[in-house]
Formats: structure tokens, sequence, C-alpha cells
């Protein structure tokens, strides 16, 4: 079972860590590519994509890092016909997003989403966005511990508590962010 997980990862931090070691548990996933967005077309990233992949590659060190040309999920899953069925992991709040993907329905044709929820979250908003979908069976949900950690705090004001000790390396190493 192949799992994949996409962003922007500047930088990436314990709440995407943990995202991907609960996905690896709950969706039985025998490998995870994790995939660097090199110009995510959903946000703007100060960090050149060398950086976010290094640091990327120092917070999952046993799973394969790439980056990823691609500026939508549809374009990167269309690109690679290899990876078979794989499962795409997003959070609550991307998944309520979908809708204003673009070709939502194609992803959903290319790849399951693997969906991690957090206590609280609320299901209406999850089930307004099921309705939606031509194939609502193709999105699995687990949960995580919620982990009040995000990227732009951090890239504001940098606590390494909240990154994996690698990535707080690099980033101390190299004086990135608000360091």
């Amino acid at each position: 079972m192949l799992g994949l997980f996409g962003g922007a990862f500047d930088p990436p931090h314990r709440g995407h860590v943990e995202l991907a070691r609960r996905a690896k548990a709950e969706l039985r996933l025998d490998k995870l590519i994790v995939l660097v967005e090199a110009n995510p077309g959903h946000k703007h990233v100060e960090t050149p994509a060398d950086v976010r992949l290094r640091l990327t590659q120092a917070a999952f060190p046993d799973d394969d890092v790439l980056l990823d040309e691609h500026a939508r999920t549809v374009d990167t899953l269309r690109a690679h016909p290899e990876w078979s069925d794989p499962i795409f992991l997003i959070g609550a709040d991307q998944f309520c997003d979908l809708p204003s993907w673009q070709e939502p329905d194609e992803v959903l044709r290319r790849t399951r989403l693997g969906v991690a929820t957090r206590p609280g979250f609320p299901r209406e908003r999850l089930e307004r966005v099921l309705a939606e979908l031509e194939q609502p069976e193709r999105v699995l949900f687990f949960e995580i511990e919620p982990t009040p950690v995000a990227s732009s705090d951090l890239r504001a004001r940098f606590v390494e508590a909240d990154v994996p000790s690698a990535v707080a390396d690099i980033i101390r190493r190299e004086k990135l962010y608000a360091f």
C-alpha cells in the first residue's frame, strides 16, 4: 500500500510527522512518498524549494522524499501512472477545501484520500464535502492527536520543540526562519 503526502513543508514540523506516522499505522502503508511542492499552486512560499526539500528529508528519514514540480495534485497524479491506487494524505482542513481543488473528482479517480481528523473537528463539515463527491467511498478517515503547530507560526517565531531535531539542526546551522 503506497501513501503520498504532499505539501510546501515550509518548514516541516511535528504535526506533519505525526500525521504520517498515524497514517502508516492506521492505513497500513507499506511505503510513503513525501512530495515537496516546488511551487505550490495554493500558497506563497518564501523558502527555496531545495532548502524545503533538505528540511523534509531530515524530517522523514525513513521515507522517500521527492521534489514535486507540479502545482496541482491532479497534475502530479497524472505524471505518475506507476503509482497504482495510492492513498494521498491530507488533513481535515485541506479536505474541506477539496471542492476548490483543480478537478477534485479526477483526483479521487486516481487516488484515495486518507484524511486525518482530530478530536472535536466538526463531522458535519466533512459530511458536506463527502456529499459533493462522485466517489465518497474513496475517502478514508483516521484520527490523529492535535498538534497545535503551524508552519506559518514557525516562520514568524521558530520554536525548536515544534520540529524534529534534525530539522532544528539545519534551521539553526543555516539561520533559517526567525531563528
